[in-house]
């Protein structure tokens, strides 16, 4: 890491940043979606669970009334008189539009008059559970059947009318029809107030999940492009303003640590446009220039000093050797001879030069 320049460091850094933030808030939000994909089922499911008890409701209170005495007479048994045939029958419907095939409903029973409300191993936990006392109203969940996986609500169904007794009681008192359609085995022995069956509705969780996935890909999509344009405007704002003027002044100053000539370099454009700037490097800028001046100016007196004091250096040298020259017995008996032969030709010379006739 050490190593690294400043540019990679930064980059480093801001994409560490990056991908926690991105995980903490992609987790986030992929749960936010997941919560409100869910809440969107329910709402959906108990739609359709409130309309299926509408249904109940009516052919309780509008359907039964009137077709209550022809059951006694009726050689077949009258479907149209049970809720919960009524409900079945309308919710079939719905699901022949194509858009809603794959919504279930059922009223499921371990005691059921109809075969086709038998309750199955999952649906009669669920019946065991909503028929202890005090247990919640309601129970939801997600089930996988070959439908897909689905959304499950569950509520239980109780015999909140006398009326029901007439045909669960006993096999004795039910209208012959109804014997005569399901037979004397099934929808027996219920009592008022009893949790005989569970209303169940299935939601189809696949296209509201696929939903939410696809709004999590965008969404994180836009984030990851919009982060990586971030990090990239950030490094070229970081090279061009802090990183290329460091290199400005870093050269400088390789240059004054190696006594090189920088005078150029001091007005050059690159320094002077640092120099200019009001931010914290444009001061560090005008503070070192000023400094490599100094050092310039400093450097050029101690050169000629340096120059100046070699000059003499040189000359207290010449004396030096002269006198050394001067001083030593070599040069001192050269001296000596050199007397000596001056007065040698001196002598002989007066010799040459007497006149005749004093001999």
């Amino acid at each position: 890491m050490s190593r690294l320049s400043l540019s990679t460091r930064f980059t480093l850094i801001l994409s560490g940043v990056f991908l926690v933030g991105i995980t903490i808030g992609g987790f986030a939000y992929w749960r936010a979606l997941q919560q409100r994909a869910q809440e969107e089922i329910a709402s959906q499911g108990l739609l359709l669970i409130e309309t299926m008890n509408a249904v109940r409701g009516y052919t309780t209170q509008h359907v039964r009334p009137l077709l209550v005495d022809d059951l006694s007479t009726s050689p077949e048994f009258i479907s149209e008189t049970v809720p919960a045939f009524s409900a079945r029958t309308v919710f079939e419907n719905f699901r022949g539009q194509e858009d809603f095939s794959t919504y279930l409903y059922k009223e499921a029973a371990l005691n059921p008059t109809n075969p086709k409300d038998k309750a199955d191993d999952f649906e009669s936990d669920l019946l065991s559970q909503l028929s202890v006392e005090n247990a919640n109203a309601e129970i939801s969940g997600f089930r996988n059947l070959d439908e897909g996986n689905l959304f499950y609500i569950a509520r239980p169904l109780k015999i909140g009318n006398e009326s029901c007794l007439t045909c669960h009681s006993t096999p004795d008192q039910a209208p012959a029809s109804l014997i005569a359609t399901y037979g004397d085995q099934g929808g027996f022995g219920w009592q008022l107030g009893q949790v005989i069956a569970v209303q169940i509705i299935y939601v189809p969780a696949r296209e509201v999940f696929n939903a939410a996935i696809r709004s999590f890909t965008l969404v994180m999509g836009v984030f990851i492009i919009t982060f990586a344009l971030v990090i990239l405007l950030i490094n070229s704002l970081l090279k061009r303003y802090v990183i290329q003027p460091v290199y400005v002044l870093s050269g400088l100053a390789d240059k004054i640590s190696a006594d090189e000539n920088f005078a150029t370099e001091l007005e050059s454009a690159a320094l002077q446009s640092i120099t200019k700037r009001s931010d914290e490097l444009g001061s560090l800028a005008q503070v070192f220039r000023k400094m490599a001046a100094d050092i310039s100016a400093r450097t050029g007196m101690l050169k000629n000093q340096v120059n100046q004091l070699i000059i003499k250096i040189d000359e207290l040298r010449r004396h030096q050797q002269v006198a050394d020259v001067v001083e030593s017995e070599f040069f001192n008996d050269l001296q000596k001879r050199a007397r000596e032969l001056r007065n040698k030709e001196q002598g002989s010379g007066g010799k040459e030069n007497k006149p005749a006739d004093t001999e």
